[in-house]
């Protein structure tokens, strides 16, 4: 079985545990350690789960909200961790010893990485970072897509994502919402920029390029305190879905989401 349970989304912090297999074979994989080291704690723990029973560490890339506590984590608990060559460049200061004690393993576009019975695969997408990675998650069987922090998607990254059960999805912020709200003029291009972040009607299109009988779950993640509202984000990608509003989840910030079967 496959399933997934985002810790917290948004700005402040990001944390997905991802899981595969039953009984004893279980393998887990918690994507970015962007909370802070007590709250993603207290939000393991809330979710059934000890820090110890985690197989690996997976950075998306190198900003704070993303790559947080990942060095603390890996080495206290001998827990390898997983950012391609470039996030572990730039990570720079913050990455302290090179190869977070033993513990760093590098992660490549493309390259599967295999934990029992779960496959992880990485893919490079567009955003103003060093070497941005996204992923695929499958049980041999199921696929779920982590897709958040990204301008816009190339062929490259539907074509990772396609076939899909579920995709976890970033739907930052809605355009009007932005051009309105208080961020400076160079903030305000940098998130809706070719470069920054999905908004609403983008999170849309990419939902609807992958839409398929067997795309079962659309989770809204990554939304703006500032930049949007839960309804609005569930309201674009239900309408290009052809779905209805309830059937879309959001990830929020304070909560995550509940645990998701694929």
């Amino acid at each position: 079985m496959l399933r997934f349970k985002s810790l917290g989304s948004g700005s402040s912090g990001n944390a997905t545990v991802v899981e595969a297999g039953s009984g004893a074979h279980v393998k887990r994989v918690l994507i970015d350690c962007g909370l802070k080291p007590k709250m993603l704690m207290e939000r393991l723990g809330l979710a059934g789960l000890a820090v110890q029973q985690l197989d690996a560490i997976f950075i998306t890339h190198e900003h704070s909200d993303h790559i947080g506590c990942a060095r603390q984590l890996a080495v206290r608990h001998r827990t390898p961790v997983w950012m391609s060559a470039g996030t572990h460049l730039a990570a720079g200061e913050r990455a302290s010893e090179s190869d977070f004690d033993g513990m760093l393993r590098l992660a490549q576009d493309g390259i599967c990485i295999e934990l029992g019975e779960l496959q992880i695969t990485p893919f490079t997408v567009p955003h103003d970072a060093r070497e941005p990675l996204q992923l695929s998650c499958s049980d041999g069987n199921r696929k779920l897509g982590v897709l958040t922090d990204l301008g816009h998607a190339t062929p490259h990254v539907l074509a990772y994502l396609a076939g899909c059960h579920a995709l976890l999805l970033e739907c930052n912020h809605d355009a009007d919402m932005l051009a309105a709200g208080p961020y400076p003029a160079f903030l305000k291009q940098r998130v809706g920029g070719r470069f920054g972040h999905l908004s609403n009607l983008d999170a849309a299109q990419i939902a609807k390029s992958l839409n398929h009988a067997g795309l079962n779950r659309v989770i809204a993640a990554h939304l703006s305190r500032q930049n949007n509202r839960p309804e609005l984000a569930r309201d674009a990608v239900a309408l290009a879905l052809g779905r209805a509003q309830a059937d879309i989840g959001v990830a929020t910030q304070d909560d995550g989401c509940d645990w998701i079967s694929v």
